[in-house]
């Protein structure tokens, strides 16, 4: 067992002045890692406003819809923290999603964020999330990167467990290639965590926020290889047992037990492959110690390349084949009628026929049975033609009559029928809207697109607001049956309300609205059944629970209990 590395510290309270581009320079340079990034990822959740950083610079002011350069539209913030304000904007000349980090030209980091950027930006692998502009203009230095919306974070991929081996096998192999490539044009990232690992959905793993991230915090470190080395075997760690491998919460995921020291991943979960456990370990250094018996640290991403390359290579998991059931003769075939029906799938041997009647006396039976046959198929079938023409004969009665109770039931219950909307407004309790230019959405036929909620840090009830929602517009006095909601989100429950109002909008306060129905969900569906039948041209879907979901980029929405309403239909 290994001792656990102290050297750590705050990286967002980092104030070290000293370029990432002078830092890179020492790349080669050996030693324990001082600058350790062990903070969470509550920073790029939750938006700050402090604006006691480095520079002491309050953050310009700047909103959705403003723009950059008459190209980047400014859309959502993402995180405000120390001076500067990360966003999700729009190329307008290109038309294509980008994000953006922004600070003032007379902030303490500024220049280092512009060197770092255009360092990165001439690395140019596609193993990168890439800069595709960094810009000091009219008081402002702005970094403009790619948006992946088709990838997914390492924090949401292990919210739901540990990776398998074979998909931790190639994160780390590729993760450790590219930044061993970055090192050798004397670049570092300083801040590789698992908000800064993606996964597209071509399971290519990518890494974003090179150099960059770490002069916006202002992180350094005299052995930038060696930092971003162990920072690849937590990340390993991660992926193997689902826990962070220090004693502090991070990222989502569960710190060590406290005063145990640093153990292999095999030791805290069972199953874990056991060559990937000990090259964790060897790239966890701490002080020359791991927890490998034999091989020795890897201090270098290069090094780390080497030892993966020298693991015997984890094949991916065979593809699941459910070979088909063999032939089954049907139950009439079999003879076997009134029989116990056999289990699916399992094989039944086919009885024996018993040997044919081959003697005079069989022959003079066949025949006989044969005949009685052919006399009763006769019989039969006169008597159904007979049957037939008297019926026929009823039915020319023009006086007869048929009664049917069952029709005269469903006549009394006519199927429901669908509501059209006219119109909607979203509802404003407490607090700022939602998105409220995304409500037509709701109710478009096209399932892909949606109204979404913010992103919220308590749940699933929600606290800050009594709830949020879309008052719909029937076009006069309907009376509604039910309501049925195709939902985004389907983890654990989503709660909707469904009131009657007398008008569209937020001027009419709940308290004086008619409760029709409530359901629970968990499921990207939820059906409101009306308990009370109530006219009202005016109806408000309420939502007061919200699912908690991850990163989800091609709905620009961000790690937090949320949801997203793609479809409300109305029938009555």
């Amino acid at each position: 067992m290994a001792e656990r590395s102290t050297a750590a510290v705050d990286v967002a309270d980092n104030s070290d002045e000293t370029s990432l581009t002078a830092q890179a320079d020492q790349s080669t340079a050996d030693g324990v890692a001082k600058n350790r990034e062990r903070d969470t990822d509550s920073d790029e959740v939750q938006e700050s406003t402090r604006t006691d950083g480095p520079g002491k610079t309050s953050p310009p002011e700047l909103h959705s819809g403003h723009k950059l350069a008459r190209r980047y539209r400014l859309e959502e913030c993402i995180t405000r923290l120390d001076g500067f304000s990360s966003w999700r904007a729009v190329d307008e000349k290109l038309r294509r999603a980008v994000g953006v980090h922004i600070l003032p030209t007379d902030h303490s980091r500024a220049r280092s964020v512009l060197a770092a950027a255009r360092s990165s930006a001439l690395l140019g692998d596609p193993r990168f999330v890439q800069v595709l502009d960094a810009v000091e203009e009219n008081d402002l230095v702005y970094v403009v990167h790619e948006w992946l919306p088709d990838a997914t974070e390492l924090t949401t991929l292990l919210a739901s467990g540990p990776l398998e081996p074979y998909d931790a096998y190639q994160m780390v192999s590729q993760i450790s290639s590219a930044m061993a490539a970055a090192h050798r044009e004397g670049l570092a990232h300083l801040r590789l965590n698992p908000n800064a690992v993606l996964r597209t959905s071509t399971g290519q793993w990518r890494i974003r926020g090179l150099a960059v991230n770490a002069a916006l915090r202002g992180v350094a470190s005299d052995t930038p290889q060696r930092t971003d080395t162990e920072a690849i075997g937590a990340l390993l760690y991660a992926a193997l047992t689902q826990r962070w491998p220090y004693e502090s919460d991070a990222y989502g995921l569960s710190g060590l037990p406290k005063d145990i020291g640093l153990i292999a991943p095999d030791q805290v979960r069972a199953g874990v492959h056991r060559g990937l456990s000990e090259l964790t370990m060897r790239a966890l250094v701490n002080d020359g110690a791991t927890a490998s018996r034999h091989e020795s640290p890897c201090t270098t991403p290069e090094e780390l390349v080497k030892a993966i390359g020298e693991m015997p290579r984890i094949r991916p998991p065979e593809p699941a084949f459910t070979a088909p059931p063999e032939y089954q003769r049907t139950s009439y075939q079999q003879g076997t009628y009134g029989r116990q029906a056999p289990r699916p799938g399992a094989a039944q041997p086919v009885p024996t026929p018993p040997p044919p009647l081959q003697s005079r006396t069989g022959k003079a039976l066949k025949w006989a049975v044969s005949g009685l046959l052919i006399a009763a198929l006769g019989l039969g079938s006169w008597q159904l033609a007979d049957a037939l023409m008297d019926q026929g004969g009823k039915n020319d009665d023009p006086g007869q009559t048929q009664n049917n109770d069952d029709g005269d039931k469903n006549k009394n219950r006519p199927a429901p029928k669908p509501i059209a909307i006219k119109g909607a407004e979203e509802y404003v309790a407490k607090g700022d809207a939602q998105h409220p230019a995304d409500v037509t959405k709701t109710y478009d036929g096209n399932t892909s697109t949606a109204w979404r909620t913010s992103s919220y840090l308590d749940g699933p009830k929600m606290v800050i607001k009594p709830g949020v929602g879309i008052v719909y517009d029937l076009g006069s006095e309907k009376e509604v049956s039910a309501a049925t909601l195709s939902l985004r989100y389907g983890s654990d429950h989503t709660t909707v309300e469904l009131y009657a109002t007398d008008s569209l909008g937020s001027s009419t306060p709940l308290s004086s609205m008619t409760k029709l129905g409530k359901a629970t969900t968990s499921t990207t569906s939820a059906k409101v059944t009306v308990d009370k039948p109530v006219k009202s041209r005016y109806v408000l879907v309420w939502l007061t629970a919200l699912p908690y979901s991850g990163d989800d980029p091609a709905n620009y929405s961000r790690p937090g209990y949320k949801q997203a309403i793609t479809e409300v239909k109305f029938t009555g």
